[in-house]
């Protein structure tokens, strides 16, 4: 399900300050390849955030037990890229909020739809947009993204870094992943990295 989300209507200052946002929106393999594309993005680390720190353990989140959801820091250079911005592709293509506790055949609430702002600004961003898209009619049914925290990010086992680009042919990346970049690259054009930004 891709969206063409509007740009929110309240959104942080820019800054120079480097920056960061984390969000949970089903397997982070599919959420990272979709940011991995927007210019702006710094950084991208794969984690689990919303349990405690001996169960952040790939098998045990698994088990859809320890509170974790599967999600993914952004280091993102806000002159560029604003907390707003990210939560447009968030909304709009990286996932679908009105999914509760799956993401198409990920079931469990480890693949819940979640925003885990770091700051009163990003949870006052997140709170307005759900808010504004809500009044859109946009989606068919009732958007069921929690805003949680405050909450520990813990990155999760080297290879699930970067998965979809160093493994494009895995089927789950073809099936999943491959059409929520393309529906970016459809979608929001105008956010993406140019070629020297590689």
């Amino acid at each position: 399900m891709a969206v063409a989300t509007p740009p929110p209507e309240w959104d942080e200052e820019a800054a120079s300050a480097p920056a960061q946002a984390i969000l949970a929106g089903g397997c982070f393999w599919c959420v990272e390849a979709v940011y991995r594309e927007l210019r702006g993005v710094q950084a991208l680390t794969s984690g689990y955030c919303g349990g405690a720190a001996e169960d952040a353990h790939y098998e045990r989140v698994c088990s859809g037990r320890t509170g974790h959801a599967e999600a993914l820091r952004i280091d993102f250079d806000p002159g560029q890229l604003s907390y707003g911005r990210i939560l447009q592709v968030f909304f709009g293509v990286a996932h679908d909020p009105t999914q509760k506790d799956r993401q198409g055949n990920d079931i469990g609430p480890q693949y819940r739809s979640a925003i885990f702002p770091l700051n009163p600004a990003q949870e006052r961003v997140a709170r307005a947009y759900i808010a504004q898209l809500e009044r859109s009619g946009l989606f068919t049914g009732p958007i069921v993204t929690a805003i949680e925290g405050p909450a520990t990010f813990y990155p999760a086992e080297a290879y699930h870094q970067d998965y979809a680009h160093r493994h494009p042919d895995q089927p789950y990346i073809c099936a999943v992943a491959r059409p929520k970049a393309i529906s970016l690259r459809r979608i929001f054009p105008q956010f993406l990295r140019t070629p020297s930004q590689e």
